[in-house]
């Protein structure tokens, strides 16, 4: 008797130690949200956050390096046709991923974790169905799809393996980045980072394993589906974070309630974030079109597969950053800290002005090298070299657009995260692209993208002012 109530207390005592230890955990994330130095508290959310989309980046920059292993410039085109197509599907993940981590944070700020539990249980349960009609109809259309993005008859077959197991990761990535994004509105950014980095670990190592004549000899398509096995992966072990109870965000079938209304706030906050996947993915089809009636035209799309894929990592240092500022921000205008929200816009500001400089830097300086880790052909080489320069020539005009639209989001004025979203790949970069290589030839691609920046910055530096002025007057009359 004695034994089994000595039994029971130790039962109750772990019980209660297990308990508060959560409790204090919860406390802790939500401190780095309310409590911590805002800038302080972005660069502590930002670092973790930086490396897992790093580590993202591994899962392209890896498949182009294995395949330029296989010493086909065919190959390499066939993988940079495939590029819009992944871009699309990422800004598909952006609406409902996006939306809704900016629409939880705003609900832990204001004590409704109910409301979080709600949202990201039903963006969850929405983006597996999603995941799973991008996949049938990406099949069913695939051929048409890859034409349309500058496929030649050279480049389709090898492009349609490739784009065959992207579309099956699509079932696991939305509700993959919809979780990713509820980790990081509630701070949780340490799982965040050991899911993605496992997986990104596990694509290094299965990408020769599949491609190679050694292994199971399947060429690019085994590029693919490497990077399909390891998103598996990552997603799993996200599922399994939030099901097992350890988050501050709960889900839970029973939280599952689809809304109209919560599908169209989701969508109205995530709209200018995936908008500026859909620009890009729309720039790189254009960009191949453009080069398609030039001399030596997959030779240029080859060089530029390469290069966007380089500028993903860019792109990506940038996110991370913005992934760290987001939910503080979020918090503070949820918690209508306006002191706190514009000290956290004054930090981001300055600081992804100060990384696109660097990353730019570093762009320029190794811009050679770079384009000789993937290939050895002297014309892409060249072709790489000046794409990539001219890519990164203006790029504080990316990092000031980006900040500026999660900005915008955050304080509930979509239409202008909207116009943000729209101007810098779309609304400057699109009448660029279409006119200066029928007139300039391979410089007139070179050109546009530095052009379109210049425009961007100028219509940026015009927008902080009144972007300050809309968050103060959005606080006051939501408080009143």
């Amino acid at each position: 008797m004695k034994k089994g109530v000595t039994v029971s207390l130790e039962s109750c005592c772990m019980v209660y130690w297990n308990s508060d230890m959560r409790k204090r955990k919860t406390k802790g994330q939500e401190s780095i949200l309310s409590a911590v130095k805002p800038s302080k508290a972005i660069v502590n959310l930002a670092v973790p956050a930086t490396l897992a989309l790093l580590a993202k980046a591994i899962y392209n920059i890896v498949d182009t390096a294995y395949i330029g292993m296989l010493a086909s410039d065919i190959a390499l085109a066939a993988v940079g046709v495939t590029l819009p197509l992944l871009l699309i599907m990422v800004s598909v993940e952006n609406i409902f991923a996006a939306g809704a981590a900016v629409l939880a944070g705003r609900q832990l700020g204001a004590e409704d974790k109910d409301g979080a539990n709600r949202t990201v249980t039903t963006i969850v349960g929405l983006s597996v169905v999603i995941g799973i009609a991008l996949c049938v109809l990406g099949i069913i259309f695939m051929e048409p799809l890859l034409r349309a993005f500058g496929a030649s008859d050279a480049v389709l077959p090898q492009a349609k393996d490739y784009a065959f197991w992207m579309f099956i990761a699509a079932i696991f990535n939305l509700p993959a980045q919809s979780l990713n994004c509820a980790a990081r509105a509630e701070s949780s950014v340490k799982i965040s980072t050991i899911a993605v980095v496992t997986g990104a670990a596990l694509n290094v190592i299965l990408d020769p394993i599949f491609m190679f004549s050694w292994g199971l000899d399947m060429g690019v398509q085994g590029a693919s589906l490497a990077t399909t096995v390891s998103q598996c992966v990552t997603f799993a072990i996200l599922l399994w974070f939030y099901l097992s109870g350890r988050s501050i965000i709960k889900v839970h079938p029973k939280s599952f309630k689809l809304s109209g209304k919560l599908v169209y706030e989701v969508i109205s906050i995530g709209i200018p974030t995936a908008v500026i996947q859909i620009c890009l993915a729309v720039a790189t089809s254009l960009t191949n079109i453009a080069a398609k009636p030039l001399p030596d035209s997959d030779l240029i799309i080859a060089a530029y597969g390469v290069v966007q894929r380089l500028i993903l990592i860019g792109c990506y240092v940038i996110m991370g950053f913005m992934q760290g500022y987001q939910p503080v921000a979020s918090y503070a205008y949820g918690a209508k800290n306006e002191e706190r929200f514009h000290e956290s816009v004054r930090f981001a500001l300055g600081g992804s002005l100060l990384l696109t400089v660097l990353v730019a830097a570093v762009y320029i300086v190794l811009a050679k090298p770079l384009i000789l880790l993937f290939n050895r052909n002297p014309a892409v080489i060249e072709y790489g070299r000046w794409l990539l320069i001219s890519q990164v020539a203006l790029y504080p005009a990316f990092g000031l657009c980006y900040m500026m639209t999660i900005t915008f989001q955050t304080v509930g004025a979509s239409k202008m995260g909207l116009l943000l979203s729209l101007i810098r790949q779309g609304i400057f970069y699109v009448p660029f692209i279409l006119t200066l290589p029928g007139m300039l030839g391979v410089t007139g691609i070179y050109w546009s993208q530095p052009a379109a920046d210049l425009l961007t910055l100028l219509l940026c530096v015009i927008l902080i002012k009144p972007m300050k002025r809309i968050a103060s007057q959005n606080m006051i009359s939501e408080t009143s």
